[in-house]
């Protein structure tokens, strides 16, 4: 009997984004989940950061609640200190001849492309936990927007939404009539991948144009545009060429982070990077409002029907989908193998 998809947890054997680093400031901590775990970030006032088991081994209080003294967190009960590897360095009225506790979950942690990256996975796989890669970011070709919500929805309902994207119809209000063609459809271990071109039956909006530019009519002597989505297991990747470019005119890296332990809200944390126009690179600053109400919009119209999607689930108690579509069947098989068993709640 083939697994309840919905019912899949994501593999903690990866490296997942849990915060923009700019929400965590020196001398503070930060609280977030993976999959129902509690997790408190720490920044020193050094600015070192760590990640430990957000509960204090003493009586279970959160250590977000705690104090940052010098390179350790302090709990606000009792005042029980743990270093970044989560040993209890301290308890204050204990003699330093007794034995001191045991401490709390560390996690490995990384900041890279202005987000806080941490492993929760099996520490023995971690010497081979590839690392993403966003080199957009760092280009200065590029100007780079973070993606930062929650959706309340099983991670899976949104790598299937932007894998298919037959579901432009969605979005005629934003993006007028698009007609989609599937060109190919590659697959390895770790990835499934596809290839889409598109037409336009209608005006093209402001947002598109500036992103995108103007999109001129396919004709049987020209390259058409390619836009290629990537589920890189547990990632996601989004380019958009322009016919005949060399370079993306748009490059989305997301992902979608299980926050409770059923695995039904996400946090979804991206960036999407847009390529400066090469004869006035001035003006992506100046239409960036427009291209973020613009991207906003569509966001906000996947998220409501994913979240709708969710409910269904919900209210049937099992996934009633019947999908033909045979990007998605090979996108669901990925999510299937790679994940894991979601552990019942007591």
């Amino acid at each position: 009997m083939q697994l309840d998809l919905r019912k899949t947890g994501a593999s903690p054997d990866y490296w997942y984004p849990l915060a923009l680093s700019k929400r965590i400031r020196p001398g503070k901590t930060l609280g977030v989940t993976f999959a129902g775990e509690p997790i408190v970030l720490v920044r020193t006032g050094s600015g070192t950061l760590f990640a430990l088991e957000d509960r204090c081994a003493h009586r279970q209080v959160p250590l977000r609640e705690g104090v940052v003294h010098g390179d350790a967190i302090q709990c606000c009960y009792h005042g029980w200190k743990f270093d970044a590897s989560g040993r209890c360095v301290n308890i204050p009225y204990v003699g330093k001849h007794e034995k001191i506790s045991r401490g709390v979950r560390s996690y490995p942690c990384r900041e890279a492309y202005g987000l806080v990256f941490i492993y929760p996975g099996d520490m023995a796989k971690l010497a081979t936990a590839e690392f993403p890669q966003i080199p957009a970011h760092a280009d200065p070709h590029y100007k780079t927007r973070y993606l930062d919500s929650k959706v309340a929805c099983h991670y899976s309902f949104l790598h299937e939404n932007l894998m298919d994207m037959n579901h432009q119809f969605l979005h005629r209000r934003i993006m007028s009539s698009i007609k989609t063609t599937f060109l190919d459809l590659r697959e390895g271990e770790n990835y499934v991948e596809v290839d889409y071109t598109f037409s336009r039956q209608g005006k093209q909006p402001y947002g598109e144009k500036f992103i995108l530019g103007k999109r001129s009519k396919p004709t049987t002597d020209k390259p058409r545009d390619l836009m290629t989505v990537r589920t890189q297991y547990p990632y996601q990747i989004l380019k958009f060429w322009n016919a005949g470019s060399e370079h993306p005119a748009l490059d989305l890296w997301i992902t979608y982070v299980p926050l409770d332990g059923r695995q039904s809200t996400n946090h979804t944390l991206g960036l999407i990077s847009i390529r400066r126009p090469a004869a006035l690179p001035v003006l992506l600053e100046l239409f960036w409002p427009v291209i973020v109400y613009f991207t906003n919009g569509i966001f906000r119209e996947d998220r409501w029907v994913v979240e709708m999607e969710q409910r269904a689930f919900d209210a049937q108690g099992a996934d009633w989908n019947q999908e033909i579509f045979p990007v998605i069947l090979r996108v669901r098989d990925l999510l299937r193998r790679k994940g894991v068993p979601i552990t019942p709640l007591n």
